[in-house]
């Protein structure tokens, strides 16, 4: 609720709307899973499950606010806004027969084993069941989709920058990862109950899980900055294209590259670009990109970092030198950045490698 107010304040950007939804949302799924749970349900029997068409849109809105965050396009397929809109629909029809053919008194008598028609109990499994699918189905689906978007971004971002910590959106995979994995266990531990199959974590561990996804989310997502237009965009080696130069083209440039970052040491600029390297040797950005992806075999980001690693090597003879000075000094923006880049080069952390000399 603090976080809806939050982003209520903020300016009218689709990234804050879709944003607002979505905690909108959340807020509507976790009333109805409060409302069950505290036993609230017996003074309006009839809004039980009134929560489900609205959970399944749960997965399309943070895919709508991924893509508003990430994608350069500024309209979503109409293919996607039919299957999300179909979601609730589908829900809705599932649960047609526990509204309209059972009355709140025998929805309240199904609560207990004692009281329940067993007819009247087989609707209820089969909504329960129909529409726990639905809401599986949809999460993986939207999930999956946020996820090859997320790659895409920082793909992109590779080929252009060679700091990319402010703008890649680190913390949303291992988010997105955590609360599918929760919703999933959510969906099937609901589906138990409804058989009534109890496990001693039931109703404790994933409702504690799903509070610390959903407090690191909205932490993330309210200090996530809004990214400007030239910060998204399709990677290129996403695109199917013929080749725009020749080899010997390509080579040339290679040289030009490889001059530029040993003699001038263009690699030292914390905020280098694919654009000030095209400026600097004359070249333009798409024919840089195509020699260091097709000639190289690598992408912007790894090729400067792979001279900025080399000269943190050297830099670590210096055994009176504090790592982090040499992380900024070589060109990285955290200490961070600098060990995992360094690692995956060298295969050890840059502590590692100073006490192996």
């Amino acid at each position: 609720m603090f976080a809806l107010f939050d982003v209520f304040q903020r300016p009218k950007k689709r990234q804050s709307l879709f944003l607002n939804a979505l905690l909108l949302l959340l807020l509507i799924h976790l009333s109805g899973e409060l409302f069950i749970f505290s036993g609230a349900y017996v003074h309006a029997p009839y809004l039980a499950g009134a929560q489900f068409p609205f959970r399944v849109l749960l997965g399309p809105v943070l895919y709508y606010y991924a893509y508003e965050t990430m994608s350069l396009e500024k309209v979503i397929d109409k293919k996607i806004a039919i299957i999300t809109l179909l979601g609730p629909i589908l829900v809705f029809l599932v649960m047609t027969p526990f509204i309209f053919l059972i009355s709140p008194e025998e929805k309240l008598a199904l609560a207990n084993p004692e009281t329940r028609d067993p007819e009247l109990w087989q609707i209820a499994l089969f909504t329960c069941t129909a529409t726990t699918l639905l809401f599986i189905s949809y999460t993986v689906l939207f999930l999956t989709m946020a996820l090859t978007l997320h790659s895409s971004h920082q793909q992109q971002l590779k080929e252009r920058f060679s700091n990319i910590e402010h703008k890649s959106l680190d913390w949303f995979k291992p988010i997105l990862i955590v609360w599918g994995f929760v919703w999933l266990m959510y969906a099937v531990e609901f589906f138990l109950n409804a058989l009534e199959f109890r496990w001693f974590g039931s109703g404790i561990i994933l409702p504690v899980l799903e509070v610390i996804a959903l407090a690191v989310f909205i932490q993330k997502a309210l200090n996530q900055k809004i990214l400007s237009q030239s910060d998204k965009g399709v990677p290129h080696a996403n695109k199917t294209r013929a080749a725009l130069i020749s080899a010997e083209k390509m080579q040339l440039i290679a040289s030009k590259l490889e001059r530029i970052m040993k003699e001038d040491k263009l690699f030292l600029e914390d905020n280098l670009s694919l654009n000030k390297l095209s400026a600097s040797i004359a070249e333009t950005e798409n024919h840089i990109s195509e020699t260091l992806s097709q000639y190289l075999n690598t992408n912007f980001f790894q090729y400067v970092n792979s001279f900025r690693i080399e000269e943190a090597k050297l830099a670590l003879k210096d055994k009176d030198k504090l790592i982090t000075n040499i992380a900024y000094e070589v060109g990285f923006n955290s200490k961070t950045t600098f060990n995992t880049a360094f690692k995956k080069i060298v295969g050890n952390s840059p502590t590692a490698y100073r006490n192996s000399l």
